[in-house]
């Protein structure tokens, strides 16, 4: 591409509103569909699951705020060359990502922990078509009320200490979550956190009380916080796609 016919497709192709108020471009989206089609194609042994998981979901009317294929296979490759055994997630949705993290690894279980019923339902349902309902533990329950249950299962050996975890639940419960990831993961197992970019507008302090502004104070509360937490090395990824402009924190547990 020509830089004159670079400037007129930027110039023509302006950062567009996404549907929850970020920012976005056409050009992200396509980037997004033109290498997950050649990077997981349908000829994948898991494709048919995952997108079954998708179309199930949106049949029951959940929300289309999941985890994009892109991100949902880096943590499942995270999980692969960090010979993860046990993984957590907190806010489970329709249950797509723990499809994509055990197929793609035999070897590991998933805790994904749901608030919304409803949605719970949904994410089993998808479990269970995938083929992997014996390995994804989908409890229903607020996160703070069933993460300390989990540390019993793991000091009680019933479960393994987590190796990855991957909060993407209710924003202001950013750093409580973060806390209990901590305390129940081995040395070395990652955590990542996200949504904590906002669109770009993380760096400036709200200014209200809406929805957007408590998200953005949950973020800066985990990312301030993690910075003063000696347990962890952390950075922040920025990241655009499908899913708009945003980034995840990842940490490393010491």
């Amino acid at each position: 591409m020509s830089e004159n016919i670079y400037i007129t497709y930027h110039q023509n192709k302006e950062i567009m509103s996404a549907p929850q108020g970020r920012p976005s471009d056409e050009r992200w989206t396509a980037t997004d569909a033109y290498t997950i089609s050649h990077l997981h194609p349908s000829s994948k042994p898991n494709h048919a699951a995952i997108t079954a998981a998708k179309e199930h979901s949106e049949a029951n009317g959940l929300p289309d705020i999941g985890t994009n294929d892109n991100a949902a296979k880096m943590l499942a490759l995270q999980c692969k060359f960090g010979k993860v055994s046990h993984a957590l997630e907190v806010g489970t949705l329709g249950g797509v990502t723990p499809i994509w993290l055990t197929t793609m690894n035999p070897d590991l279980r998933v805790t994904t922990i749901e608030y919304e019923p409803k949605h719970a339902k949904v994410a089993r349902e998808n479990v269970e078509r995938a083929g992997v309902a014996d390995r994804v533990d989908v409890i229903t329950g607020a996160g703070l009320d069933v993460l300390p249950k989990l540390q019993e299962q793991i000091e009680k050996g019933e479960k393994e200490p987590l190796g990855l975890t991957y909060i993407d639940a209710d924003k202001g419960n950013n750093w409580a979550y973060f806390d209990w990831a901590v305390k129940l993961s081995r040395p070395g197992a990652v955590i990542y956190v996200d949504n904590v970019v906002q669109g770009g507008i993380i760096a400036k302090e709200p200014e209200d009380d809406s929805w957007r502004s408590r998200a953005v104070m949950g973020a800066r509360k985990v990312i301030e916080n993690v910075g003063k937490d000696t347990r962890v090395e952390a950075l922040v990824q920025q990241t655009v796609g499908d899913h708009s402009y945003d980034g995840w924190l990842m940490a490393v547990v010491l």
